[in-house]
């Protein structure tokens, strides 16, 4: 399946927001997760293929052509339009998938597989907590909103500074708590330093972590020991490490997540 791009928008200095259209995605069909997401292939700039191309096929050639599998939240489907939102976090010159997206002209296109996922607000909850970084905004806003505007939500978002926020449709129960790396003294604690020193409502809340390895490992250990969250409900789950390349992270992340399960 492969989408075209028709609107390319800059949400922040690192998201860029692409729309897919197009015949490519005649057979897309969206599930009811609030993280459904694609894989999608990014191709080396001198393959010498293009979308939509046989994943088999090209997955024989050499390391110079093979394209990049990497995950990506959607953030819409338009049963109307048939068009399918995108928001891609961009870091410079790295990376193939936010480079893909900095360059992408009208046109273009992008092969991928799904929608798979997993994650929906338990409606059944008193209240939802949800908290992640730039690589979970999308699926922290799509959840937010499929939350009853009248269910308390306490939401936690690490970005850079003000400038890379990103809106998205609330209610006044629903509190979303920006932080900033800029402006605390400890960037890969400050997720956690935040959820710590929030007052917990009482009763059953339904919890959705995703991000940084390392600090969504940390804030697991936390609502386990001290919140007794049942772990099993809970949707927390590693997107990236740092100063790992995608590849890299991916060798490792099954004993990451085997170690994990050793911390309580």
């Amino acid at each position: 399946m492969y989408g075209e791009v028709e609107e390319i928008l800059i949400l922040s200095p690192s998201m860029i927001r692409i729309v897919l259209g197009g015949s490519g995605l005649d057979g897309f069909r969206p599930n009811e997760s609030t993280d459904q997401y694609i894989n999608a292939y990014f191709i080396p700039e001198n393959a010498s293929y293009s979308p939509p191309f046989d994943l088999e096929e090209v997955r024989t050639l050499g390391d110079d052509q093979r394209p990049r599998p990497r995950r990506f939240t959607v953030r819409r489907w338009n049963s109307n339009t048939q068009k399918l939102t995108i928001d891609f976090v961009t870091h410079g010159d790295q990376g193939y998938a936010g480079t893909w997206a900095q360059r992408a002209q009208i046109g273009d296109r992008l092969q991928f597989k799904g929608p798979n996922g997993s994650y929906k607000p338990d409606i059944e909850a008193d209240w939802h907590l949800l908290a992640g970084d730039e690589s979970a905004l999308s699926a922290i806003s799509t959840s937010v909103e499929a939350i009853p505007e009248s269910k308390p939500c306490s939401v936690f978002l690490v970005v850079d500074g003000p400038e890379n926020q990103i809106n998205f449709a609330s209610s006044p129960n629903h509190l979303i708590n920006w932080i900033y790396r800029s402006a605390v003294p400890n960037p890969e604690t400050a997720l956690l330093e935040a959820i710590r020193g929030h007052a917990f409502a009482d009763g059953k809340f339904d919890v959705f972590i995703h991000g940084e390895a390392g600090e969504v490992r940390d804030i697991r250990k936390y609502l386990i020991l001290e919140h007794q969250i049942d772990i099993e409900s809970a949707s927390i789950s590693p997107y990236w490490r740092r100063d790992h390349t995608d590849e890299a992270w991916r060798s490792i992340k099954k004993q990451w997540l085997a170690d994990q399960e050793m911390d309580t």
